[in-house]
């Protein structure tokens, strides 16, 4: 990869302020373009942010910093920088797998980072923006200044489900990435950076010259003149800035003679010139006998000694303030950059904390990975321990399962034998009733035929007294004696028919009030004998659910990892 002027991040540390919409839609495309291509060859780069995001002499935006990067795509690894990182990446250790829509996330991120100067959660622990990021709703554009379509873009990138979140090959076609915008736009915002940090170096080069130039004349500063100096620099600078920032392309006019050659040769004029300040400084084993003379080049302050004179010179030693700034100047690169060079010294600095950071990480990720492996000796241990006891209560249930098999056939024989012993006792004690009936009505059923007979007797007997004693009543019955005989027969044989007929009657209807009664006491017997039955077999039942087996306990519907947690909290 080619050569790279400095990073998005930079671009903000040097303006102090957001930037413009445009230039934030011109970097982002830039940056879904590289994703698209990682993407498509199922690679994930974990760390998209400002930082990472770095721009050309020409205005090309390019993605570095691939050392988080993975290879293959689904990952689940916890890799990243703590406030750019997607919920997935924080979760994935517990939940699964995540893809390259975790840059898009970061990319959301970055582009609130470019809005606001810096991202969500910023002024919280790492460790709990990790937890905010995670358990909370997405974070959104707090000013009111920027357009609707930066805002639903932002939305866009920040969806919380990962399905419902854009790839960066959809976010090509967004409406805020394909919006009008110079094709200058990120050459001019380099330009103007460049010239900022230009100003701001000449800034910084007069102020140590100015202090070195009283500290020989009139002594070390005290601070509060080092303060006044230092805000009369800031007030100059930023109204410099804020002036570039309005001229867009426009370099400002306001700047030194030095500021209009590159930005190369800016950087080793003032490397030449703090060089030989820093070898004014430092030369502490000589004596100066040389009147000193000021000459004024290009805004910058220089001390020449002129070899001859006798005078005897103090020691010049530099004062803790002017060391601090003529370290800056070390840090300086003799290539172009829109970094400061207090900015490179303050990264330099930053640098040794992300090492601290990144070796709190691996502690944190070692601690993770003992933690399961924790988990997994105890879930095994735990699975042993449930065959061990499942095995036991396996042999305790075939064990009670052939005692109470062998128990239930002796209960069974048992009850076949009581119900075949109540069943014969209760048919003969039914025949028997039956026959009693029968016999009772068979002695009335005699009784009453002989009754029968005997008032046909009577009845005849009472036929022939009543003849002898009224003449009358047998001429009724003789009429006279020229009564055919026949037609006497017939009417005694009428007679004799009619009171047949109604003694027929009276049996018919004691047999049947007799079938009646039998038909009743039979049913009601019946009634009885059922309803000992049912009890019997109620009995029955009830020993032998007595010696049911009891249904084995159903498997653990939740995961060990689960019953772990819930056991130890």
């Amino acid at each position: 990869m080619e050569y790279c002027l400095g990073s998005a991040s930079d671009l903000l540390e040097v303006h102090k302020k957001p930037l413009q919409e445009v230039e934030i839609a011109a970097i982002t495309d830039g940056a879904l373009q590289g994703l698209a291509y990682l993407h498509s060859h199922y690679k994930i780069h974990r760390d998209i942010k400002a930082g990472n995001i770095l721009l050309t002499e020409l205005g090309q935006v390019k993605l570095a910093d691939f050392g988080s990067a993975s290879i293959a795509s689904p990952a689940n690894s916890f890799v990243g920088t703590p406030y750019w990182m997607a919920p997935e990446v924080i979760l994935a250790m517990d939940d699964g797998q995540y893809d390259g829509k975790v840059d898009v996330w970061s990319l959301g991120i970055t582009c609130i980072e470019l809005a606001e100067r810096k991202p969500p959660l910023f002024n919280m622990n790492a460790m709990s923006a990790l937890y905010h990021i995670a358990q909370n709703d997405s974070p959104t554009l707090q000013s009111n200044v920027w357009t609707d379509s930066f805002r639903r873009f932002v939305d866009y990138c920040l969806q919380k489900i990962p399905q419902e979140r854009p790839s960066s090959s959809e976010l090509l076609r967004h409406e805020f990435v394909r919006c009008e915008r110079p094709s200058r736009v990120l050459v001019d915002l380099i330009q103007r950076t460049k010239d900022a940090v230009r100003e701001l170096d000449n800034l910084q080069s007069r102020k140590m010259n100015k202090i070195l130039f009283q500290e020989v004349y009139n002594g070390p500063l005290n601070e509060s003149q080092e303060d006044e100096e230092d805000s009369e620099h800031g007030t100059n600078l930023t109204r410099k800035m804020d002036s570039l920032g309005s001229n867009h392309s426009i370099p400002s006019m306001s700047i030194s003679t030095g500021s209009q050659s590159s930005s190369v040769n800016s950087v080793q004029e003032v490397m030449e010139e703090s060089s030989s300040e820093l070898l004014l400084m430092h030369d502490h084993e000589s004596s100066i006998n040389s009147t000193s003379s000021v000459v004024i080049k290009k805004d910058h302050v220089f001390i020449r000694d002129e070899v001859g004179h006798g005078e005897r010179r103090p020691e010049l030693r530099p004062t803790h303030s002017v060391q601090n700034q003529a370290l800056h100047y070390r840090n300086r690169e003799p290539f172009a950059t829109i970094k400061s060079a207090s900015l490179v010294t303050r990264q330099i600095h930053e640098h040794e904390q992300e090492n601290e950071l990144r070796e709190q990480m691996s502690g944190y990720k070692r601690m993770r990975r003992q933690h399961q492996k924790q988990l997994i000796a105890l879930e095994n241990k735990l699975k042993a321990e449930m065959d061990e006891h499942r095995l036991k209560l396996q042999k305790e249930v075939e064990t009670h399962a052939n005692n109470s098999s062998i128990e239930l056939e002796k209960l069974a024989k048992k009850q076949v034998a009581v119900i075949e012993k109540e069943a014969k006792t209760a048919a003969a004690d039914e025949k028997k009733f039956q026959q009693q009936i029968l016999a009772q009505q068979k002695r009335d059923l005699t009784n009453f035929l002989e009754s029968q007979k005997k008032q046909y007797k009577i009845c005849k007997e009472k036929i022939k007294e009543a003849r002898r004693r009224s003449p009358d009543l047998g001429k009724e019955m003789n009429e006279d004696h020229s009564t055919p005989k026949k037609e006497k027969q017939e009417r005694i044989s009428k007679h004799k028919e009619n009171l047949q007929h109604t003694q027929a009657e009276e049996e018919a209807h004691l047999l049947s009030q007799q079938r009646l009664y039998y038909d009743k006491n039979c049913r009601f017997f019946k009634r009885k004998t059922m309803i000992r039955r049912h009890e019997l077999e109620q009995q029955n039942i009830r020993e032998v659910s007595a010696f049911s087996l009891c249904p084995p306990p159903p498997p653990p519907k939740t995961t060990f990892e689960g019953a772990i947690l819930s056991r130890f909290g």
